[in-house]
Order: C-alpha cells, then sequence, then structure tokens
C-alpha cells in the first residue's frame, strides 16, 4: 500500500502540486516564487535530478534533496513492435514493483497508456492485468513518471492519455484524480483534459466522486457484457454493483460533466458476441448517445478466451449500428508485444 511507501521512502517530488511546493517553501524560509521554479523544473522540463535545477542555490537544492526523492521509477525493458511502432516499457518502482506503460503513436498524436495500481484485484477472466491480484496502489507522481519518462525514452510529445494499463482507475480514485490536474496544469505537461480518457470497471462510488469534480474527462465503462448475469461471469466485480447501478451511475457522470461516455465490449467468441447479445446490448443502450468500442479480445496465456473470427466481429457491429447504436472496432496496437488491451502483465517479456 502506499502508506508503506511513504514509510519507507521519502516523498515523491513529482507528487507535489504547487501549493505543496509553497508550503514546503514557507516552512523552510524560501520565498514563495521558487516553488514555481521548482514545479518548472519538475512538470515542465520533466528532471528527475535536484542537481539538474540550476536556478536554485545549492542549499535549497540540498534541503530539497533531503526531504524527496526525484526518481520515481527506472526502466528495466524496452520492446517496440514489428508491426506499428507501440512501444512497451517495463518500470521498476522505488519498492521493487514492477509496472507496464505502452505508447501508441497515431497520426493525430502519440497515446500513452498509464497503470494506476502495481497488479489489479478486478479478476476480469479474459485480463493478464489480474494474474496475481493487486500488490499496492500507485501514487499520482508514480502514474505521471509513466508519462514524463516514456516521453524521454522515446523522444516523442504525448498528447493523448489513457489511464487503462494495470489496474482499476476507480480503486485508487484520489491519486488518480491528483494525477490528472498535475498532467493538465498549464505549468507542466498541459494536457487537454479532454485528451485524457479512464477506463473502469464500474466502480459506482469512484464514478460519483470523478463527477464531483466536474473534469471534462472521457469516462470509459468497461462493459463487455449486455446482461447482469453475464457481466456477473466475466467480471467478478460485477458482483459488488449491479449494472442498472452502474449505467445510473454513468448516466449521472454525463449530466455533471457534459461528456458522452464510452462503453469498452470486449468480445469473446461464444460467450457474448451473439445476435441475442446484439440485441440486449442495443436494448440497454437506447435512448443513450453511446460509443461503443469493440475490442476483439486480446490472446492471454492464461485465458480460454478466444477471439471471434475477424467477418464476426464486423458483422456485430453492422448489426448494432443497424439498431441504432455507434460501434467502431478498437485498432489493435502493440500485440506481438504483449501490449494491447488485457495483455499487460507486470513481467519482462521473452
Amino acid at each position: 500500500m502506499t502508506e508503506d511507501i511513504n514509510r519507507q521512502f521519502k516523498p515523491l517530488i513529482q507528487d507535489q502540486g504547487l501549493p505543496e511546493l509553497k508550503k514546503w517553501m514557507a516552512d523552510h524560509g524560501e520565498p514563495a516564487y521558487r516553488a514555481g521554479q521548482v514545479f518548472s523544473w519538475v512538470h515542465g522540463k520533466q528532471v528527475t535530478s535536484f542537481d539538474a535545477m540550476t536556478n536554485l542555490s545549492k542549499s535549497l537544492r540540498a534541503k530539497l534533496a533531503k526531504d524527496y526523492d526525484a526518481a520515481p521509477l527506472a526502466m528495466v525493458q524496452r520492446q517496440v513492435s514489428e508491426t506499428d511502432g507501440t512501444n512497451k516499457f517495463l518500470y521498476r518502482l522505488r519498492d521493487g514493483q514492477c509496472i507496464e506503460t505502452v505508447f501508441m503513436p497515431y497520426h493525430h498524436g502519440n497515446s500513452v497508456c498509464v497503470s494506476s495500481q502495481a497488479g489489479c484485484s478486478m479478476g476480469c477472466t479474459f485480463c493478464a492485468s489480474t494474474i496475481g491480484g493487486k500488490v499496492r496502489d500507485l501514487m499520482r507522481g508514480e502514474i505521471l513518471a509513466q508519462v514524463y519518462e516514456t516521453q524521454r525514452l522515446t523522444g516523442e510529445p504525448v498528447s493523448n492519455a489513457v489511464i487503462m494499463g494495470t489496474g482499476e482507475p476507480l480503486d485508487n480514485t484520489e491519486e488518480v484524480i491528483g494525477f490528472i490536474r498535475l498532467l493538465a496544469d498549464p505549468y507542466g505537461q498541459n494536457m487537454s483534459m479532454r485528451n485524457i480518457t479512464l477506463s473502469t470497471c464500474g466502480i459506482v462510488p469512484g464514478i460519483y466522486r470523478l463527477a464531483e469534480e466536474k473534469m471534462p474527462i472521457t469516462l470509459a465503462l468497461s462493459l463487455h457484457a449486455p446482461t447482469q448475469e453475464k457481466r456477473e461471469k466475466l467480471m467478478p466485480i460485477a458482483r459488488r454493483y449491479h449494472l442498472d447501478e452502474v449505467m445510473r451511475a454513468c448516466d449521472d457522470y454525463r449530466e455533471a460533466t457534459g461528456r458522452r461516455e464510452t462503453f469498452e465490449y470486449a468480445l469473446v467468441a461464444g460467450v457474448n458476441d451473439t445476435d441475442e447479445d446484439v440485441r440486449e446490448l442495443a436494448q440497454l443502450l437506447k435512448g443513450r448517445s453511446a460509443h461503443v468500442n469493440l475490442i476483439p479480445v486480446n490472446p492471454v496465456r492464461t485465458s480460454k478466451a478466444r477471439r471471434p473470427e475477424r467477418g464476426h466481429v464486423l458483422e456485430f457491429q453492422k448489426k448494432l449500428e443497424k439498431s441504432g447504436i455507434n460501434g467502431t472496432i478498437r485498432r489493435e496496437m502493440g500485440a506481438d508485444i504483449d501490449g494491447a488491451c488485457g495483455q499487460l502483465r507486470r513481467r519482462q517479456g521473452v
């Protein structure tokens, strides 16, 4: 848990926003404007060494180094897809835990898929990320560092972020909210919140907490089945939050933020891809300005879930759209390096 990390290590400078830095400066007899300089070094220039902060005095740098760590993670492995240029990074955190981050180049701009936890406790039957369960939540600085370090290593700017890596973001709500605010800060990365997507299995209290912030990010619900019964078989978390309750929370989120939600639907052959599933899915989403992201399930060595044939996926999409529901098929990125949806595992590739 993050409490254990905080006891074991110094706080991360990447966790600190401008208000926290101003308070630290005041407590240490430093002028307030120094906080802005430090913030610019950490979140604007994205340095990972206090020695790099050359417009600060040596004494101030020494005081900062005494109280904070500046290097949240280190790269263990980098894999590059031969088919689409996707990069997958395995990063080691200060306590030895590992996480994976995926860089995806698109013609409209580069995206980075970040992890929000080390491991995952959701237990979805078709997803590798849940193998071994959740070890701990990530701190906002550890999530943020994935964006910063991935940009540094690729030499490419990132304009879009998806919180869809290992972990359930709304099982770590406050740190994820803090990450989003720092990522969008105009004196830091300055990423538009409209370019940030958060994917959730449907943690109802987390959806409402996110709605309170009224941040114009995109909420993507991992739906994966059109009925409560089928959803429970694929996603154990569905036993805690009934589908009716989850859909009501999504509707309330849309009302609070004005942002249309996305529904992710992993197609598993013979499980949730029948004509009956199309009809039930269309009925569930009827009257909503819904967009369905169809994801042919990706191969996972420990899962029996099989992806439907391409033609069947196209037919499912066609039938869904005939029912009045907009659906697109997600472009598969990084499958050859186990970097696609549902394949992240926090381990070194072979």
